[in-house]
C-alpha cells in the first residue's frame, strides 16, 4: 500500500515511506522505526514512557520450528530513542502460557521474575512490568502510549461514557490498575468482549492501539489521539476558559527569567538538603496558563494521575507564596519566607509514607519537592541531574495539559493516594533503582570555565563532563564555542560568550548557568593570554590587558560565584589556572609573570576569607603547554623562542627537557590537575599544584 503525507493538527504525522521502504519488510526494524517516531512528539508520550511491541514468526534454535515471537521495548526504555539493542524477545506462547502458574494480585512481581524463563533473544534487555499486556493480545503490532489527550480523557470523571461519547463501540475501556499481568488479563478480556475495537482506553492511565502492520498502527495511534485531541478542543472552545481564568499576570519574559535566575540558587539550596540537585526552569505558555490560573489552587495539591507522570514529578508539586514582584535582592529575608514551606511540604510527604506505606515498603526517599510553582514567573524542578529533571519538568507540562483536557471535559480526577503510594514505592520500581550504573564522582555538580573555546580550557571542561559534572564553556569566540559545545552529549553542557574583563559580561554568564542548570559548584578560571616581552618593549596596554584579564576578571569571577554560592549553602571549589611564572623569576616578563602571580596569591587570601563558607580555593600552575594551546599559536611562542634563543620550532622539545620528568606537558595534563582539586582532594583549599614536569625552581616549598 502506498502512504501519503496525513495531515493531523494536535499530533506530527512523521512518517516517512522513503525511510520505511529502506526497512523492507523487516518487521522488528519497522516496530522500531515507528516506536522513534512516535517517542518524537512529546504530545503522545514523554521520555521513558509508554510501549511498543511487534510479533514476528522466528524459527526456534533448538527444534528449528517456526514459533511467534514477540519483541518489546525494555525495562527503563525510551521508544523516542529505542534501538534493537534495548528490546527484549520473547516466545509469545510461554508467554501467554504463564496464565496457568498466576496466582493472582498478589502474585505479580514473581510474574516480572518469570518473564525471563520466556527469552528467545538471549542478547534482550530484561523485559518490563508492560510485557504481558502486549503478549495476551493477538495483535501483531501494538503501541501502548500516553498521550496527554487521552490521559485527560482517561482522568475525566466519568472516562467510561467519555470514551463512548468519542468512539463509540469502536474502543473498549478498562478502569484504572496497576500494570501488571492481571491488567493485562484484563486487556484480553475486553477485547474478547468487545471483537473488533480498535484500542481499549486504559483508566488514569492510557492507551492501546494495534493494527496488522506497522504503518496501520500507527495511523490508528494518531487517528485515535486525533479524535481526542479535536474533542478536547471543541469542550474547550464552548466553555470559554481553561482553569477557571487568569488570576495573576506573568512577569514581561525578560524579567521572568532575570527573577527566575535570582530564585535558583536559593531553591537549589533548599531542595538539596539530603542530596544536591540540578535544576531547569520552564516558563512556556502551557505553564503560564496553568500556574497564573483560578484552578491552580484546587488541582495542584490534587497530584497526577499518570503513574509515568509522579513517578518523576512526585504526587504534587509546591507552589511558592511569593508575589511575582517580590524584591530577591535581600536573601536571607527571601530564605525566611521560603524555608518554612519547604519545611511543610516534606513534613507532609512524610506523612503520605507513613499512612500508606506496606510492611515491605522501601525507606523513604528524599521528600523534597521536584516541582516548584512560581505563580507569574514560571516552574522550576530539581532531580539528580540534568535529564532527569528536564524529563520531570516535561512530565509536569504532560499532566498539566491531562488536567487542562480533563476539567475541560468535565472534572479532573487523580489516583488515589495508596494507589500511587503503590506505584512509587513498588519494590520493583525500587529493584530498577538500585540497577541504576554509580554516580561519578561530580555527578550533581555544576562547573562554569572561562576559555572553554579551546586548548587547556575546553581539556578542563571535557574532563570535568567525564567525571559527571554539567558544564558551562565560556569565552569571547562564540564560534568556537558553539563547536565546542557539539562534543558533549545532550544535557551535558551550554555556554555563554563572557568578556572577563567585564563584570556585566561575567553576571550574563553566570545567570546562564542558574537558569541551565540551577546554580553553580565549581568556577574554573582559564581565560587567559600570555605577553613576553623586555620592561622596555612592555607597554601599558601590554600591562592593563594581562591584569584585566588574569587579575581583575578572577577577582571578579570569584566575588560574584561567591554571592550564588552563598545562596546555595553547598559550599563549592574556585580553581586559578596561573603559571609556574608567578613563581619563577624569568626574562622578558614582568606583565605576564606579575599578573600570574598576583593570580596565585589572591587565591590563598580568597582561600583565607572563604573557609567559613566551605568554599575551597585552589591554584593549578601549568608549564610549557605548547601543543594544543592556544597560547602558543602567536606572538608569545616567538616571545618565549626569542627568549631561550631557539627556534619557535624547537620549543616542545626545550621545554619537555628542562622538566625533571622529560615529559611533553599537554592540556589533559592540566584538565587532571583541577579534577584533583575538586574531585579527589577534597579538604584542600589555599593549595598550588604545579603540572609541569617537575620545576626545582618552581617548587613551592
Amino acid at each position: 500500500m502506498k502512504n501519503t503525507i496525513q495531515q493531523f493538527k494536535h499530533v506530527d504525522y512523521l512518517w516517512d515511506e522513503k525511510k520505511a521502504t529502506a526497512l523492507g519488510n523487516n518487521q522488528v526494524k519497522l516496530f522500531l522505526y515507528r516506536s522513534n517516531i512516535l517517542g518524537a512528539d512529546l504530545r503522545i508520550t514523554n521520555y521513558g514512557g509508554g510501549n511498543t511491541s511487534c510479533k514476528t514468526i522466528e524459527k526456534d534454535p533448538l527444534t528449528n520450528e517456526e514459533v511467534e515471537v514477540m519483541w518489546i521495548k525494555g525495562s527503563g526504555g525510551d521508544i523516542g530513542t529505542l534501538t534493537k539493542a534495548g528490546i527484549a524477545g520473547l516466545y509469545t506462547d510461554r508467554l501467554r502460557n504463564l496464565k496457568n502458574v498466576y496466582g493472582g494480585l498478589e502474585d505479580e512481581d514473581r510474574m516480572v521474575g518469570l518473564f525471563n524463563h520466556c527469552i528467545y533473544d538471549l542478547d534482550s534487555k530484561a523485559p518490563s512490568i508492560d510485557t504481558p499486556l502486549h503478549g495476551l493480545l493477538p495483535f501483531k503490532h501494538i503501541d501502548h502510549l500516553h498521550p496527554d489527550a487521552l490521559i485527560a480523557v482517561a482522568a475525566a470523571k466519568d472516562s467510561e461514557k467519555v470514551t463512548k461519547e468519542i468512539w463509540g463501540d469502536t474502543m473498549g475501556w478498562v478502569p484504572w490498575q496497576r500494570p501488571g499481568f492481571d491488567l493485562g488479563l484484563q486487556l484480553e478480556k475486553c477485547l474478547n468482549d468487545n471483537p473488533g475495537i480498535r484500542g481499549i482506553v486504559l483508566g488514569s492511565h492510557g492507551l492501546f492501539t494495534w493494527g496488522d502492520t506497522s504503518y496501520e498502527c500507527y495511523m490508528n495511534s494518531l487517528e485515535v489521539i486525533e479524535m481526542a485531541s479535536d474533542y478536547i478542543e471543541n469542550k474547550i472552545k464552548e466553555n470559554g476558559s481553561v482553569f477557571g481564568g487568569q488570576k495573576v499576570e506573568s512577569l514581561p519574559a525578560e524579567d521572568r527569567r532575570e527573577k527566575a535566575a535570582q530564585l535558583m540558587p536559593l531553591l537549589r539550596g533548599l531542595c538539596s538538603s539530603e542530596n544536591r540537585m540540578i535544576g531547569h526552569f520552564n516558563d512556556s505558555e502551557v505553564v503560564l496558563e496553568y500556574i497564573n490560573s483560578h484552578d491552580l489552587e484546587r488541582l495542584a495539591p490534587m497530584g497526577t494521575s499518570c503513574p509515568d507522570h509522579f513517578l518523576r514529578t512526585k504526587i504534587q508539586p509546591l507552589v511558592l507564596n511569593l508575589d511575582a514582584k517580590e524584591d530577591l535582592s535581600a536573601t536571607q529575608n527571601v530564605i525566611d519566607k521560603l524555608k518554612p514551606a519547604f519545611e511543610q511540604y516534606k513534613k507532609e510527604y512524610q506523612q503520605y509514607y507513613d499512612k500508606h506505606k506496606r510492611d515491605n515498603s522501601p525507606a523513604v526517599r528524599d521528600a523534597s519537592p521536584v516541582i516548584i510553582i512560581y505563580p507569574g514567573v514560571g516552574m522550576f524542578s530539581f532531580a539528580k541531574n540534568k535529564q532527569t529533571t528536564r524529563v520531570a519538568n516535561e512530565f509536569y507540562v504532560n499532566a498539566i495539559n491531562v488536567m487542562r483536557g480533563a476539567e475541560a471535559i468535565s472534572e479532573y480526577t487523580s489516583l488515589p493516594r495508596q494507589e500511587a503510594f503503590d506505584i512509587e514505592y513498588w519494590l520493583l520500581e525500587e529493584a530498577k533503582l538500585q540497577r541504576m550504573p554509580k554516580e561519578k564522582p561530580l555527578s550533581r555538580k555544576v562547573a562554569l570555565v572561562t576559555g572553554a573555546g579551546g586548548g587547556i580550557g575546553k581539556a578542563i571542561a571535557d574532563k570535568l563532563a567525564e567525571e559527571g559534572a554539567n558544564v558551562i564553556l565560556t569565552d569571547i569566540a562564540e564560534e568556537r564555542l558553539k563547536e565546542g559545545l557539539e562534543t558533549y552529549p545532550r544535557d551535558t553542557a551550554s555556554y555563554a560568550v563572557c568578556d572577563v574583563t567585564k563584570s556585566d559580561s561575567i553576571a550574563d554568564a553566570y545567570k546562564k548557568a542558574c537558569l541551565e542548570f540551577g546554580g553553580v559548584d565549581i568556577v574554573v578560571h582559564s581565560a587567559g593570554l600570555a605577553i613576553s616581552k623586555p620592561l622596555e618593549e612592555t607597554t601599558e596596554k601590554d600591562w592593563d590587558i594581562l591584569q584585566n584579564v588574569l587579575v581583575k576578571g578572577q577577582f571578579e569571577l570569584a566575588k560574584q560565584v561567591v554571592a550564588i554560592m552563598r545562596k546555595q549553602g553547598l559550599g563549592g571549589d574556585f580553581i586559578s589556572i596561573a603559571s609556574k611564572n608567578g613563581l619563577v623569576s624569568g626574562p622578558n616578563n614582568v606583565g605576564y609573570g606579575t599578573s600570574k602571580a598576583a593570580q596565585q596569591h589572591m587565591a590563598r587570601l580568597l582561600a583565607a576569607e572563604l573557609g567559613g563558607d566551605k568554599i575551597r580555593v585552589n591554584t593549578v600552575n601549568p608549564d610549557g603547554v605548547i601543543v594544543g594551546s592556544k597560547i602558543w599559536e602567536g606572538d608569545w611562542a616567538e616571545g618565549r623562542a626569542k627568549a631561550y634563543g631557539i627556534t619557535v620550532e624547537e620549543l616542545p622539545a626545550h621545554y619537555a627537557k628542562r622538566n625533571l620528568l622529560n615529559e611533553i606537558i599537554y592540556p589533559e595534563d592540566i584538565a587532571n590537575g583541577v579534577f584533583a582539586c575538586v574531585g579527589i582532594l577534597d579538604k584542600t583549599t589555599g593549595n598550588i599544584i604545579n603540572v609541569d614536569g617537575g620545576m626545582a625552581n618552581a617548587f613551592v616549598r
